[in-house]
């Protein structure tokens, strides 16, 4: 809710399980678990409808009497729980699910205005109209240009205007610049409230233009979970495009990991795995309980941000895809970081949810042993961290990978459970890699860890390889050699800032015009 009064509301949330049903049909044997928030505090674990209410097609309401709201805004977010059905009646019957929100102030309203007041209001408010239809049209946005941005209408998030960013910035001072993203530099603000913010400026030379920033927008700001970088507005005048997100003060993962020695923070065991678990949580709610199904394509150490309490917010939406289909996409344009892309989209553009998969393995065994997929090699003829696991798990000796600064306090149980569930997201064949949810349900030690034993030799390394083989002899073909793109291809791992991204994009070479194909193309 928006525009209301700071002070003490009454919050009523609504509910009735309107989607199973009771008796012994099909219907009736779903279940439905969700967690609900209210300004930041979970009030409701794992809440069941039909369980509450006595049965489906009861309606049940819960109160909370004293909700205080500052800022005029008040924040309610329902969210799936990890627990229940996830196909039964149907696949998008089981996430949370609400009827009705009443919200009651719990003090005095004005009961209205005097005549002579209302009529001030009246004139006042005209003038005020008056005053900014001349701005807008001395400025260009009525009757000029207005055809210029039409495809920013409609967008439901903030607007700020380039004089309030300047002034947060400080006219983009270079002191506020903390990284350089793929849309161009990212600068630290703070707004006159004091809020912190992290504004993400379109660079002219980007590759990438309005439609891909449009899909960022659209995108972000339909998104609401605690595990993604929230998007706070937008900013288009003229030429400049802005994005203005929340400001993580831990910058991000791969820093605090393998950043330099005044750049790491110590993050123990318990951290540890929660970040894992909220990046899994993250993923599931963008695979599976977003109304579209959205792929992120760029799952890696450098776009998982930390904010002050070291909680994982998954960041950089500028390469995902929405699929709105239940079928899997052969993509034109191959897009992510070398060492995190699974090996069936770098090689063939066969792009479905399980390539996040692969990646979040990827980073679940960096998190776990504190190095840098592609930047550690044990021995010349591992090119990854990742073949050093392999190896290790043949020879029964996982527990090798643990980051040495963790010391023994750690426990082991729980060490060769996320090094196993690493490789299992890693498996070459997507259909054996679990879903996201599955996944959060291995974390939290609901599901069991069974990890294959994968052979470095035969198809499986040649197939990982070959895929390296293809992405390099690509990047020859059609990325720029100038030095920012070179340096940026040999590194997947920046230490100046958590907007950096280091993604690399080409053509797939199985992608021929004219080509038939039973899936939908997902074209850029």
């Amino acid at each position: 809710g928006l525009c209301l009064r700071p002070g003490s509301y009454a919050v009523t949330l609504h509910f009735a399980e309107i989607m199973y049903s009771d008796g012994q049909n099909f219907a009736s044997l779903g279940r439905r678990f969700f967690d609900v928030e209210i300004q930041g505090n979970v009030v409701l674990k794992d809440f069941n409808i039909a369980a509450e209410a006595g049965g489906a097609g009861k309606p049940i309401n819960k109160t909370f009497p004293n909700v205080y709201v500052n800022y005029s805004t008040l924040e309610i977010y329902l969210y799936w729980a990890g627990r229940g059905t996830t196909a039964l009646p149907d696949r998008a019957a089981y996430g949370p699910l609400i009827s009705g929100i009443t919200v009651t102030p719990n003090f005095k309203v004005g009961t209205g205005l005097s005549a002579g007041a209302t009529a001030g209001i009246v004139l006042a408010s005209c003038a005020i109209l008056v005053l900014i239809l001349v701005l807008l049209r001395v400025r260009g946005y009525l009757g000029g240009k207005g055809h210029e941005n039409e495809e920013f209408r409609g967008l439901d998030t903030g607007y700020f205007t380039l004089r309030q960013i300047k002034a947060a910035t400080d006219d983009f001072s270079y002191r506020n610049k903390i990284g350089e993203g793929g849309f161009g530099p990212v600068y630290k603000g703070v707004l006159p409230d004091g809020k912190v913010i992290a504004v993400k400026q379109l660079s002219s030379k980007s590759k990438q233009g309005n439609r891909e920033f449009v899909n960022e927008i659209g995108m972000i700001s339909a998104l609401q979970h605690p595990n993604l970088v929230k998007l706070y507005g937008c900013c288009i005048e003229g030429k400049e495009l802005l994005l203005v997100y929340e400001y993580m003060e831990n910058n991000c993962l791969a820093r605090a990991l393998f950043g330099l020695e005044d750049q790491k923070l110590h993050l123990d065991w318990p951290t540890r795995k929660s970040i894992c678990l909220g990046i899994a949580r993250g993923l599931a709610y963008l695979h599976e309980e977003s109304r579209l199904k959205i792929v992120h394509r760029d799952i890696k150490a450098t776009n998982v941000l930390l904010d002050k309490d070291l909680n994982a917010k998954i960041s950089d939406f500028g390469l995902a895809k929405l699929d709105e289909e239940e079928n899997t996409h052969i993509s034109t344009r191959i897009a992510g970081t070398i060492g995190y892309m699974a090996p069936e989209y770098a090689m063939r553009g066969y792009l479905t949810d399980k390539a996040d998969v692969y990646s979040f393995g990827v980073v679940v065994l960096e998190i776990v042993s504190g190095k840098s997929n592609t930047n550690y090699r044990p021995k010349e003829e591992f090119v990854y961290l990742l073949d050093w696991a392999y190896v290790l798990q043949e020879q029964g000796s996982m527990l090798e990978l643990v980051d040495p600064d963790l010391g023994s306090s750690y426990s082991e149980e729980e060490a060769l459970r996320l090094l196993n569930l690493a490789l299992l997201c890693t498996n070459p064949s997507p259909t054996l890699r679990p879903t996201m949810s599955s996944v959060v349900s291995m974390i939290d030690g609901k599901l069991p860890v069974q990890a294959p034993i994968i052979k470095r030799s035969g198809m499986n390394e040649n197939l990982r390889f070959k895929a390296l083989e293809v992405l390099c002899q690509d990047s020859q073909s059609h990325i720029s050699m100038s030095s920012q793109s070179t340096s940026q291809f040999q590194s997947s791992v920046s230490m100046d800032g958590p907007w950096m991204d280091s993604s690399i994009s080409m053509p797939s070479k199985d992608y021929a015009p004219g080509t038939s194909s039973s899936s939908s193309l997902l074209r850029d």
